[in-house]
């Protein structure tokens, strides 16, 4: 994808990919860069009409909750944004399986990569609940 767009957006590489082209297929490929250009052109004006329309109601909102006396941040408040802000992390994961390697008796999740002591005694034909807590 990125050859196409180096080529698409440099005169140069276009001029010579569209060299090999017949006058015919210049025209299809312009008409169908067209028809996309159009397109995008439509979506992006729709966006920017939405976004207009959604500040003008924003606008009206603020201006209700002056009229009103009251301060937008009240309604804010602590909601589900200061929440996810402060949201403790999740607690680890209790430990599963349990080996004994070089005298060190070590645990692991089942989560994540396989301990590499583990990885070998599974390949010399070990089962992994042999290990199991």
């Amino acid at each position: 994808m990125n050859e196409f767009l180096k080529v698409l957006l440099n005169v140069r590489s276009l001029r010579a990919a569209m060299r090999e082209l017949s006058l015919e297929q210049v025209k299809e490929a312009h008409e169908k860069i067209e028809a996309i250009y159009l397109e995008r052109l439509e979506l992006a004006e729709k966006e920017q009409a939405a976004n207009a329309e959604r500040q003008q109601k924003l606008a009206e909102f603020q201006e209700m909750l002056a009229q009103a006396g009251i301060d937008p941040t009240e309604l804010v408040g602590s909601t589900p944004v200061a929440a996810n802000a402060a949201k403790a992390k999740r607690a680890p994961r209790p430990p599963k399986y349990r080996y004994v390697e070089n005298g060190v008796e070590k645990t692991w999740t089942g989560q994540g990569r396989t301990p590499k002591f583990l990885a070998e005694q599974l390949e010399q034909g070990r089962q992994l609940d042999d290990f199991l807590i």
